[in-house]
């Protein structure tokens, strides 16, 4: 994952950043199925590690 992220900040971010007046905005937005459901460990370590990222919306579904 690492080089695929600075992958795209070497060929499209730099680009966009090193314009006179830019504003650039990065959005990640992450999917996870889990056919088996997803253990109490897994969503407290994940949502703790989102708040300490200040990540703007986080959290778990159920289907």
């Amino acid at each position: 994952m690492a080089s695929k992220s600075q992958e795209i900040l070497k060929e499209v971010v730099q680009h966009l950043a090193g314009q006179v007046g830019a504003q650039v905005t990065i959005s990640i937005d992450i999917s996870a199925y889990f056919p088996d459901g997803v253990s109490d460990d897994v969503v407290r370590t994940v949502t703790e590690n989102c708040r300490t990222l200040k990540f703007k919306i986080s959290g778990f579904e159920e289907e």
